[in-house]
């Protein structure tokens, strides 16, 4: 690793240097340079003197810093002198440049400073187009300007030959004077400079540039500054639209400015090719009345001291956001902050007198705000936010301390009354800074406390975080702490190596003005810092640097996740796009947590970004995009426009760790902790996913009820097609393969592990080969112009052939060939075809005169492998499975459970019970013909569907009778074939054919077959009714979004005891989702109490039956 230097400056204008191989600090050779401010870059550091001279100290290297002169010395030919310098009127100069325009004699060129000497003597390049040539160095052409080349011929008419020089920096290592413009006006004299951009996010390893402040407040950028030409050549002035006190230059493209007013600018549009940029944006100060006394900038990050000493973060900078997103308050009390190459943050403190520290560990400091709120961000005056910033160090190890243990923190019980009453010492905030600091410098100053004798509190210890350990905490009184950004892994293996750190992840402040110093004369108290540059000096984890001593230890709060994803980008084109994201996530005082998702892309050169705060996230569903590895972030207000953000991962681990990271950032945000509870929401989408949804008291309330939007939904691993549960506890479900699965997880807190189990899914993937009759040649893959595709869908609408078509997702792997199915619904020929009059129209297994069209289904099965808490129920495979539901409160020594057998048998699960979920044997219930719906509801009522789409009815289930004795024939809708339904405590509703909601009237429970049956509603695709007879369906469309995939989360509200049918829908979260199931939700709101009655009193109302524990209306 290089060695590197860290600059700072005492009140005396003296310049100190610190090495990273160094032990102490080391003043400048020269002894008479003064200077008020200095800023360091890679391998150099400028600084204003106090003549307002600027000065640049260049960091001696192997290899010298040399520039070459050059000029051409131009002739041309005359039948009497031959080749003359005496040219025509309208040639170039005898002495120019290579275009012949400037004129440039030898005696013209001279040093541009005394930091340059000249090599040796002007000589003549032999060379000519990089090849040695006999000619002394001549070229030749016709006429001037043309192509010259070594060879004279008969009409060469000019020669030039190229004069080089070359003169060498000879102030390398000591501090040269910047000479003044001549002849251009040089700028007002200067008050503040930076040097930044020498790593700009489009190319790294650039030469830095040079920015100055004038104390007339114009901003002033160095031109011309090069590898060759350190210096620069002159100063551009740089329109402004208010006068400006400070600035600070990034490493990349960032640029801050401090106004006289408090406010600060921002400069945009800074690039390689306009290194000044194009426009300012102002932001204003942290805090409302306090006005902004200093900022600086670093590769992501903004740091700013208003007047009150108070030290604020910007959070969300970045290149596509230079403005950021909002401030956040550090705390602590400090005059100076810099920001180092790796986002290192070095601070002179207020409270020590000029004590200049660095809060260091791996390569990213940052400080917890306890006065922030969750809650999102304003774009100016924010407050509400908490720091983030950006380390590349993949590990959580003090830097000099990676060998021997952290040495313990020295504390003190109380403080004495006249150590707390102690006024602080005066920092004025003007030019007269310096000036006050060293007029009290000969007076009895206050012995000024150590870091390690400042009061610690007691040291707590809260729950490590499931992506980054969470270390002790320390005492509020110094803020400055670690921030372990990408290095979560090897935090764990730090926190697991043993006591080498403590607990493996506190982070420590590093003292670096206690260090040796060559006194010289007025120099016995050590130097009292004014200013630090840290631009230049390179420190990450892996440094062993001798000089940096913890002197205090404090928790990790805060982290970053950055990475590479693809967005969909869907607006016309929509396309796939690279882009970069980052998750900022930050936590609160109390323990909350608080998260920013950041996405950045670039439109037509244009830098721009997305941003998704993570307490709004309603659901991370993984969607099938193209053969991506993709995932959608949603929230209510992009739920409500259809438009989620979709991004996808290069692959299946990048995008689990992504999901996994998201969702536990979601949960910490909303407080959810562990497996799902009882009372939980399930639900599956068509790629087999299972999300769940924690219920509150307000998701069912009669008013003010939840939105379906707001909803939060969590992914639990595993892979089913349906999934059904009930409020004690048990969760079943099937795969597409009719494996059947019971969950096997714990549940919210309990203390004992999740099982996980290996689960495999096998399903088919289908094409449909299309084929049209004509006279001439019969069957024949020529269709018509208006046809459909002859290798598509079922749907006929999207051509997928055997070649194209895809396992469903890539985590799904191919286990067979291809091969024609026979299994189709209506029936094939012995070749598979099925015939029809003409696309679309229902088709059917045998050919007849008026067919002209026929298909057949071809079929590939996939297989997809995976852990999750499911354990597996053999050996029949299941088409449905219900659960009766019931109260939480409620108990029975075994819960019935219904299921039908891919075949079409209906089961019935003995021994299902809370201890032995999965049960201990299959009872086989006689029906007349194959059944595809089945669900059983409060009091044991069985309900079921035939493949023919009949309803009935099981009578006589009772605990003592689980499979009750005869089935009852129920009449269905008017002409509607019904296909699913499900069972309440007191009502049944069912999806017919054409998606249409019924609803069966006149239950009672003398008569629970019914009396009629009652359209709700059509865009039903499934429906589950719960304990509380709450109505919940899968929508198959959204009203208003014709272009939304099929699938949508849907809640039926107004649904009572004297409104059961309920009023309106409310649309939730969808898009792809196939399942719901709302049958263990039995949260019911708090019922207010009824006020006394009032006049003589009623007679009392008949005893009601009740119903697994539930009173149910007569």
């Amino acid at each position: 690793m290089p060695i590197t230097l860290l600059w700072a400056v005492d009140v005396y204008g003296r310049v100190y240097g610190l090495s990273t191989a160094g032990q102490c600090w080391e003043r400048a050779d020269d002894m008479l340079l003064e200077l008020k401010r200095v800023t360091a870059g890679k391998d150099r550091c400028w600084g204003i003197g106090c003549d307002h001279h600027v000065y640049l100290n260049m960091m001696p290297s192997e290899t010298p810093i040399r520039y070459r002169e050059e000029t051409y010395e131009n002739q041309r030919w005359n039948p009497v002198d031959s080749f003359t310098d005496t040219l025509l009127p309208t040639d170039r100069w005898p002495w120019s440049d290579v275009t012949g325009m400037n004129p440039q004699p030898l005696h013209s060129f001279e040093l541009p400073s005394r930091s340059w000497d000249w090599e040796g003597d002007w000589y003549v390049d032999q060379n000519c187009g990089g090849e040695p040539s006999q000619t002394g160095g001549w070229e030749y052409a016709v006429d001037f300007p043309a192509n010259f080349s070594p060879d004279k011929k008969w009409n060469s008419c000019v020669r030039r030959r190229r004069w080089i020089r070359y003169r060498r920096y000879t102030a390398q290592g000591t501090w040269a004077k910047i000479p003044l413009d001549n002849p251009r006006k040089p700028p007002l004299p200067l008050c503040d400079i930076s040097c930044g951009g020498w790593e700009m996010s489009d190319q790294s390893g650039r030469y830095p540039y040079l920015w100055g402040v004038s104390q007339q407040g114009e901003v002033w950028f160095r031109e011309g500054i090069h590898p060759r030409v350190p210096e620069g050549s002159r100063w551009e002035e740089v329109e402004v639209p208010k006068e400006v006190a400070q600035l600070s230059a990034g490493p990349g493209d960032l640029l801050w400015a401090l106004l006289w007013d408090g406010n600060l600018l921002v400069r945009t549009g800074l690039t390689l090719d306009s290194p000044t940029g194009t426009s300012w944006v102002e932001v204003e100060s942290p805090g409302k009345e306090i006005e902004a006394l200093h900022v600086a900038v670093g590769v992501s990050v903004v740091w700013v001291v208003t007047k009150d000493y108070k030290v604020w973060f910007r959070r969300g900078v970045n290149s596509h956001n230079p403005c950021g997103s909002g401030w956040i308050s550090i705390g602590g009390e400090m005059m100076v902050v810099d920001v180092g190459l790796n986002d290192q943050v070095k601070k002179i403190s207020c409270e020590f007198g000029g004590q200049l520290t660095e809060a260091s560990q791996g390569s990213v400091l940052s400080c917890t705000d306890s006065d922030s709120e969750l809650g999102p961000t304003d774009s100016q005056n924010s407050t509400k936010d908490s720091p983030v910033v950006e380390a590349a160090a993949p590990s959580v190890v003090p830097l000099g301390e990676a060998d021997m243990p952290t040495p313990p923190l020295k504390t003190e019980d109380t403080l004495s009354a006249s150590q707390q009453d102690a006024p602080k010492p005066f920092i004025p905030a003007s030019d007269s800074f310096i000036n006050s600091l060293v007029s009290d410098r000969d007076k009895t100053s206050t012995p000024q406390l150590s870091i390690a004798e400042v009061q610690q509190e007691e040291v707590e210890e809260p729950s490590p975080a499931p992506i980054l350990p969470t270390p002790e905490t320390a005492g509020h009184d110094v803020p400055w702490m670690n921030v372990d950004l990408e290095g979560a892994e090897a935090a764990r293996c730090a926190q697991a190596a043993g006591p080498l750190l403590g607990e493996g992840s506190a982070a420590a402040t590093y003292a670096l003005g206690t260090l040796e110093t060559s006194h010289g004369v007025g120099e016995e108290d050590g130097p009292v810092w004014t200013w630090i540059s840290g631009g230049g000096c390179d420190v990450d984890a892996s440094s062993q640097i001798s000089w940096l001593s913890p002197t205090g230890i404090w928790t990790t709060s805060v982290w970053v996740r950055k990475g590479a994803l693809r967005w969909w980008r869907d607006w016309k084109p929509q396309r796939w796009v690279d882009v970069a994201v980052a998750l900022e996530q930050s936590t609160k005082s109390d323990g909350r947590k608080d998260s920013i998702f950041f996405v950045y892309y670039t439109q037509y050169d244009e830098k721009k970004y997305l941003h998704v705060f993570i307490n709004e996230v309603t659901a991370l569903v993984p969607v099938l995009r193209d053969c991506h590895y993709a995932f959608a972030v949603y929230t209510a207000q992009r739920t409500k426009q259809r438009w989620p953000l979709v991004l996808a991962a290069q692959t299946e681990k990048d995008m689990n760790d992504w999901l996994c990271l998201l969702s536990d950032c979601c949960c910490k945000c909303r407080g959810l902790t562990g497996p799902p509870s009882r009372q939980a929401l399930w639900s599956t989408t068509s790629k087999g996913d299972i999300m769940v949804h924690e219920p509150s008291f307000s998701l069912e309330a009669p008013a003010n009820t939840l939105a379906c939007d707001l909803m939060f939904w969590r992914q639990v691993p595993g892979h089913l097609r349906c999934v059904e549960s009930n409020s004690l506890g048990l969760v079943w479900g099937f795969g597409w393969d009719g494996t059947a699965w019971v969950y096997s997880g714990r549940y919210g807190q309990q203390p004992t592990p999740v099982q996980m189990h290996q689960q495999t899914d096998v399903r088919s993937v289908h094409v449909y080969e299309n084929q049209r009759w004509n006279p001439m040649t019969g069957y024949t893959d020529k269709g018509l112009p208006t046809d459909r595709p002859m290798w598509s869908d079922e749907s006929g609408l999207k051509e997928c052939t055997k070649g194209n078509t895809h396992p469903p997702s890539p985590e799904w792997s191919w286990v067979s060939e291809w091969a024609v199915d026979y299994n189709v619904p209506g029936g094939t020929d012995k070749e598979g075809w099925q015939y029809a009059a003409d696309f679309p129209v229902t088709f059917h297994g045998h050919k007849t005169m008026k067919d002209f069209v026929r298909r057949r289904r071809w079929t590939r099965k996939c297989k997809v492998t995976l852990r999750g808490p499911w354990q597996q129920v053999p050996p029949i495979r299941l088409s449905d499975i219900s659960l009766m539901p019931c109260l939480a409160q409620s108990s029975m020594e075994q819960v019935p459970v219904w299921a039908l057998s891919d075949k079409g048998d209906v089961l019935c699960r003995l021994g299902v019970s809370p201890k032995n979920p999965a049960g201990s044997s299959w009872l086989h219930v006689g029906t007349d013909q194959p059944f595809k719906s089945i669900s059983i509801g409060g009091a044991n009522q069985v309900w079921a569907i035939a493949k023919d789409g009949a309803v009935f009815y099981r009578g006589s289930v009772s605990p003592l009778n689980p499979a009750g004795e005869c089935w009852y024939h129920i009449p269905s809708p008017p002409r509607q074939t019904l296909r699913q339904l499900s069972v309440g405590r007191t009502s049944v509703f069912s999806v017919d054919e054409n998606s249409n909601l019924w609803y069966r009237q006149g239950l009672t429970p003398s008569y629970p077959q019914g009396s009629a049956w009652e359209l709700i509603s059509n865009n039903v695709t499934k429906v589950s009714v719960g304990p509380l007879d709450q109505v919940w369906t899968i929508a198959d469309g959204v009203p208003g979004f014709p272009a939304e995939i099929s699938g949508a989360v849907c809640h039926r509200l107004g649904v009572g005891p004297m409104q059961p049918k309920g009023q309106s829908w409310d649309y939730g979260v969808g898009g792809g989702w196939e399942h719901i199931s709302v049958r263990g939700n039995s949260v019911e709101a708090p019922r207010a109490p009824h006020p006394a009655p009032v006049g003589p009193p009623r007679s009392p109302l008949p005893p009601r039956p009740q119903v697994n524990g539930n009173a149910v209306g007569v």
